[in-house]
């Protein structure tokens, strides 16, 4: 897991800087708009999500996460947003959701409704990479210095256009602390 994490924010960073002189066989920030990402992998402690096809870094974005960032969402409610595998399976276009597009995360899972039931509590649902509120810019809400969400993962509507135009349905995500 730590690995992953150096390798990612090493990625991550790679990515954002341009890399022009990057090796070929280095991780690097793809730069046709047109690539399609089989893998979303979001760093909570950095508040990164990282778009990526295979082991290169297509794309790296600043979120706000839930309220309360730390530990895995447990019930409905706790504001968290949750941690482990999931996939994106289904989207949420204008007109459909409070907010500027959304892509839903397939929580819970088996494993996060077992461990709410163990505990007698609502997992919840609903979480979501979404843009911004409707009638709310970036600076209304502290995006993203501030965590706002419920428990989603947020970006600005310019970044959810790319994130949406690069993800499919079906498409993995992993959510690390």
């Amino acid at each position: 897991m730590r690995v992953l994490r150096v390798a990612l924010t090493a990625a991550a960073l790679i990515a954002a800087t341009g890399a022009a002189s990057a090796a070929p066989d280095d991780i690097a920030m793809l730069t046709t708009g047109s690539a399609k990402a089989d893998r979303i992998v979001v760093l909570k402690g950095e508040r990164q999500l990282v778009l990526m096809r295979g082991d290169r870094v297509l794309r790296v974005y600043r979120v706000a996460l839930g309220r309360y960032p730390k530990g895995h969402k447990v019930k409905q409610g706790d504001a968290r947003t949750p941690e482990g595998a999931y996939t994106i399976d289904y989207r949420l276009d204008q007109g459909e959701s409070r907010f500027y597009r959304a892509l839903h995360i397939s929580y819970p899972n088996g494993r996060d409704r077992n461990r709410a039931a163990r505990m007698g509590v609502d997992p919840g649902g609903q979480i979501m990479i979404h843009g911004l509120p409707k009638d709310w810019t970036a600076r209304d809400l502290g995006h993203p210095r501030l965590d706002w969400t419920q428990g989603c993962i947020a970006v600005t509507n310019r970044e959810i256009d790319e994130i949406w135009a690069m993800v499919s349905d079906g498409t993995r995500i992993e959510i690390h602390p």
